[in-house]
């Protein structure tokens, strides 16, 4: 089975965190998520994050050097590897290129959107934790 190593970023703002629906197009459609992608080749996992914010979401984020969460999931086209790591937006405002909706919301309000699986066992940690930065 494919594996696929890919990160997700919790970015923080104001005490509430940036949620991003995928498209219908996309595969797990209308899903929600952390935003991020794919770490390629010869990138740190908070390089591929920085890089995939600027291109998915036109802002600059500063990412905490230590990993929130760690989650391998298996679905039908591979086993997504999913790291997640507290970020904090340092310049511009999410702009909608890839995803069809984007929120903030308080650790509390998180499970008012569907998730992607890969993706809950971080919002649970967040619900139950709350963000610490």
């Amino acid at each position: 089975m494919k594996q696929i190593n890919v990160v997700g970023a919790i970015l923080i703002e104001d005490g509430t965190i940036l949620c991003a629906q995928r498209g219908a197009e996309k595969s797990l459609p209308n899903l929600w998520e952390f935003p991020g992608g794919k770490i390629e080749q010869g990138e740190t996992p908070q390089e591929a994050l920085v890089r995939e914010l600027e291109e998915e979401l036109l802002i600059e984020v500063d990412v905490k050097p230590d990993q929130f969460e760690h989650t391998s999931y298996e679905y039908d086209f591979g086993i997504v590897h999913l790291t997640t790591f507290i970020c904090i937006l340092k310049n511009g405002t999410p702009k909608l290129t890839e995803h069809i909706e984007v929120r903030w919301l308080k650790p509390e309000e998180l499970n008012s959107v569907e998730w992607a699986p890969a993706d809950i066992p971080a919002v649970e940690k967040l619900i139950s934790e709350g963000i610490t930065v």
